[in-house]
């Protein structure tokens, strides 16, 4: 276990936080499963390693087009007074110790198909985040280009809300906004490129960005992973309907078909969407990383 009772900051709807030192953070992802900004009572199996290695693969994939707070992943860098005997293999796979930045209020989402809120803003308005599109649109339709559709990062318990780039402005200030709307853009289509080659299509994901003392933006949290990200098939996509995919829209699906608000307590997830999340995870994983999973949970290495 962690000894962390005096180093803890917070828990967030998968992550648990921790305060190493001035400058580092400890970010350890769990086996939790949220949905509509509910965390639901089932865990998804080793879900937490997946989205630690895939955000591992994608920090390094692009590093050269934002500097990224990653700095380690290893228990052994940890100081002692964190970490017990037992803790150490519990945190293999799923712990990164980040650098400590600001984090800034805006969830920087990009969109290169039609999909989610971004459909159902267009069916009512014609624009995405004030964002004007074609007319005649269909749903998983590709659009002309990558666009960019932030949302407010609303407190805990409430929902995110699509604003326009303007609203951005007056959160984080011009020169800000103008830095991460290029970089969230230029990180897409580096994401879209990458997963394009494994026939995956990436409809849409978002980023959240930080700012650290020295005023220096940086890319933080979780990278293209399946709770971040729309991930399809390539071989069966179909514009005009919702598509198969390899993210947590398995369980969205699921969900949207009992009888249930979207207040907490969500649902118990049965046995078969518990293993069919878990199996479109590792995919997604092995798939994009070109690594084998199973190594992964051995080793703690990205390789074949």
């Amino acid at each position: 276990m962690l000894r962390a009772e005096s180093s803890f900051l917070r828990s967030g709807k998968v992550r648990d936080l921790y305060r190493i030192d001035d400058d580092r953070l400890l970010l350890v992802a769990s086996d939790r499963i949220s949905a509509f900004d509910v965390v639901l009572p089932t865990p998804i199996p080793d879900k937490g390693r997946v989205l630690t290695g895939l955000s591992r693969f994608w920090f390094a994939e692009t590093a050269d087009l934002v500097p990224g707070h990653l700095v380690g992943t290893s228990p052994s860098e940890l100081p002692a007074r964190l970490v017990d005997g037992g803790a150490a293999e519990e945190l293999r796979g799923r712990m990164m110790i980040g650098r400590r930045a600001e984090v800034l209020p805006v969830e920087c989402v990009v969109r290169g198909y039609l999909a989610g809120s971004g459909w159902t803003e267009y069916r009512a308005s014609g624009a995405v985040c004030g964002v004007d599109l074609p007319a005649g649109l269909r749903e998983s339709d590709r659009l002309p280009e990558p666009v960019f559709t932030p949302a407010w990062k609303a407190p805990q318990g409430q929902h995110d809300v699509n604003i326009p780039f303007a609203r951005v402005v007056s959160l984080i200030g011009r020169d800000r906004a103008t830095r991460v709307r290029e970089a969230s853009l230029a990180l897409y289509r580096r994401g879209a490129l990458v997963c394009e080659r494994a026939g995956i299509l990436l409809a849409d994901t978002k980023f959240e960005f930080g700012v650290l003392p020295s005023g220096e933006v940086i890319l933080i949290d979780e990278v293209l992973t399946p709770d971040s990200s729309r991930f399809w098939e390539a071989a069966a996509y179909e514009p005009g309907r919702a598509q198969p995919s390899y993210d947590k829209q398995f369980v969205r699906d699921w969900l949207t078909a009992q009888p249930w608000d979207r207040t907490a307590p969500g649902p118990a997830l049965p046995p078969e969407v518990v293993d069919g999340t878990r199996d479109r995870y590792v995919t997604a994983f092995e798939r994009i990383t070109g690594a084998s999973f199973a190594r992964y949970l051995e080793e703690d290495v990205i390789a074949a």
